[in-house]
């Protein structure tokens, strides 16, 4: 695996991280809507046949996965050479791929010099596996204890390069085309790098496009938008996406949860419980799930328990226990497994459905929590040792 990457952080601009002007739109990020209106309006295709036109190019790109117009057989090709120069299908660069001993794959994708994010598969989760993608590269929220937060945001993906994620992992799990029932990849979890609520109208977008019963065909009950917060969004996420929700949660009272997630200080844990009983759909069979994350002596108390489990009344709710995966420089310790198990059986006992998550890609540092771009790591590695050296 051995890769060579620019360790030099480029000098700021006006326009970093930003396509090139010249670029042509890449189809693979088109809703149905979006596809049709972009091929009528770049005259690749005449408007009466533009919804015909458009169902061929789907599938092609999201059920056989093709990133060359002439794979495209069923359609003439002049009409193919039109589409060429007009849009883009193409992935962008895998600057690495690794491996963990579990299984757990994680790629580091490259979408444009300095934007680069961490996307990681992990086999055994819901029907099949999950894949977890990023929204975002960088984040703004600074969480404690995740790795991704001491990362500053570069920019939003667009819904082209969440796509690109999905498509890439597909690509590497042979599973083009593949019948639902026999894929790997069966769910998605917007849980990699970023706050998913802050770039919402591209993750809805890709949701729509995951979704279609002609491609990528992945329910919506299947993918899951997680938060860490952003309370004026929530409701509208339900409405726009219909996806489930997850919470990043991690503390019981708003002095602690201000120094685990700043987020909180603008929206305190009461706003935050109101926001999510308004999400849409939320009942019994379309429960919300907490994230909490195990801290050794900070949060993982019976007391912190008990105070979980009153604070969530009345809340259709799962709670997902997360041992903490360490990271360099991390300044907390994962709970012991006994506290971890004494906390669950807790919650158990009040009703609530509580696994712990198995950790998994600690090796590779694909946990949760764990994301960061490659090139900001070894670009900190670097800085730390020329700070040794003056």
């Amino acid at each position: 695996m051995g890769v060579t990457l620019d360790l030099k952080r480029p000098a700021p601009r006006p326009d970093v991280g930003a396509a090139a002007p010249a670029a042509p739109p890449n189809l693979s990020g088109m809703t149905r809507g979006q596809m049709q209106a972009a091929l009528v309006e770049a005259g690749a295709v005449a408007p009466d046949k533009a919804r015909m036109r458009t169902n061929q190019i789907w599938r092609w790109i999201h059920n056989f996965g093709v990133t060359n117009f002439s794979r495209m057989t069923d359609i003439a090709k002049d009409s193919r050479a039109v589409l060429e120069q007009s849009f883009a299908l193409g992935r962008p660069e895998v600057v690495e791929r690794q491996v963990s001993r579990d299984g757990t794959r994680k790629w580091l994708i490259r979408f444009a010099p300095g934007v680069e994010a961490e996307t990681v598969f992990i086999p055994g989760v819901g029907r099949a596996g999950a894949l977890c993608v990023s929204s975002q590269v960088g984040c703004t929220l600074n969480c404690t204890f995740c790795h991704t937060g001491t990362q500053p945001l570069v920019r939003n993906l667009t819904a082209a390069e969440i796509m690109a994620q999905v498509q890439i992992a597909r690509d590497d799990l042979g599973e083009w085309p593949s019948p639902a029932g026999e894929r790997q990849l069966s769910n998605i979890v917007f849980m990699g790098m970023g706050e998913p609520l802050y770039n919402l109208d591209q993750v809805s977008d890709a949701i729509e496009i995951i979704s279609d019963n002609e491609g990528t065909a992945i329910s919506r009950r299947r993918i899951t938008i997680s938060t860490s917060g952003v309370v004026p969004e929530i409701p509208r996420a339900g409405e726009i996406t219909q996806a489930m929700l997850a919470i990043s949660l991690h503390a019981t009272n708003d002095t602690l949860r201000d120094e685990l997630v700043p987020l909180n200080r603008r929206y305190p844990i009461a706003e935050l419980l109101a926001a999510i009983r308004a999400y849409p759909g939320l009942s019994n069979a379309r429960r919300v799930t907490f994230e909490y994350v195990m801290l050794k002596g900070v949060n993982d108390s019976p007391a912190e328990a008990k105070a979980l489990v009153a604070l969530l009344k009345g809340i259709p709710a799962k709670i997902n226990l997360i041992p903490f995966n360490p990271w360099p420089g991390s300044p907390y310790a994962c709970s012991d497994w006994g506290t971890i198990e004494a906390f669950a059986a807790i919650i158990n006992r009040a009703g609530y459905a509580s696994p712990i998550r198995t950790p998994r890609g600690r090796d590779i540092l694909a946990a949760c929590g764990q994301l960061k771009s490659e090139s900001e790591k070894v670009r900190a590695s670097e800085r730390r040792k020329v700070e040794k050296a003056l």
